[in-house]
């Protein structure tokens, strides 16, 4: 009995030591990160970092580019209004009337001038045209085929494709075969020996030396004519006079894919006009 109770503690004491020995888990070691993989990570950082910086400069340059656009308009619209709001303000008076009449006895001297035959630019439609002068016409005329009807928001519009002669780089050879869209604002009636004839009265944005207006156009095919535009009274009224002695007084104006103004000379003939 003495000896149970001597050995008990010792008993005791072994479980506990041998407990204690128990071998720790081993842990998972965490992956170690070479030169080459670092090197590798610093440099899709950079190509991801540089990538957005690109697109970020080209979001810039967009709205600054819109921005200058912006203002320009706001420019413009605003000089117009002052001149509107001038004008509106200081009625005319007759003396300085008789004055400005005094200074300019000649009252050509106060409008454009054109020959017989100019380029005239369509900036809607990005290309330019020969135009013939014509003070016996009253309203002007496009070349046009395809010439479709349709109706938009309750008004009526047409679309239509240019109708050109293939003898000559006379206008911008890219927008030959666009659709060009404009509302109609009235309709012509025209009286041939053939009988009658309804033509849609469309207005577009034109360019003619340092003239840029919308005018009216009848829409009409003149390929069996010599000029794809013709310019009548309505536009030349109180703004422009003709030297029918001339032609292309006025410079060619310019569109992207178009041939410079300077090479104008080589598609002008200065006997035209004589015809058509």
């Amino acid at each position: 009995m003495l000896i149970r109770k001597l050995l008990l503690p010792v008993t005791l004491t072994s479980v506990v030591v041998m407990a204690g020995c128990v071998p720790a888990q081993p842990q998972p070691q965490k992956p170690v990160l070479t030169p080459d993989a670092f090197s590798q990570r610093i440099d899709a950082l950079q190509e991801q970092l540089a990538g957005q910086c690109n697109v970020q400069q080209q979001q810039l340059a967009d709205q600054q580019a819109l921005s200058r656009s912006l203002r320009r308009d706001v420019r413009e619209v605003g000089s117009q209004l002052r001149q509107i709001h001038a004008e509106m303000e200081q009625p005319a008076q007759p003396q300085a009337v008789e004055a400005c009449k005094a200074v300019t006895d000649n009252p050509i001297l106060d409008k454009a001038l054109l020959g017989r035959v100019e380029w005239v630019g369509f900036p809607t439609i990005s290309s330019y045209f020969k135009a013939r002068i014509d003070t016996g016409a009253n309203t002007s005329s496009l070349s046009a085929r395809d010439i479709t009807e349709f109706e938009r928001d309750g008004a009526k519009w047409v679309k239509f494709k240019l109708a050109l002669r293939d003898d000559g780089k006379y206008f911008v050879s890219g927008d030959r075969d666009k659709w060009v869209e404009a509302q109609v604002s009235r309709t012509v009636t025209i009286i041939q020996a053939s009988g009658r004839e309804e033509r849609p009265v469309v207005s577009l944005l034109m360019t003619l030396g340092d003239i840029k207006q919308k005018v009216e156009f009848t829409l009409n095919d003149r390929r069996d004519l010599t000029y794809p535009v013709l310019l009548g009274r309505r536009f030349m009224m109180d703004i422009a006079a003709v030297d029918v002695s001339r032609t292309f007084i006025n410079a060619r104006p310019e569109y992207p894919g178009s041939a410079p103004s300077n090479e104008a000379a080589k598609d002008e003939d200065p006997n035209e006009g004589n015809r058509d």
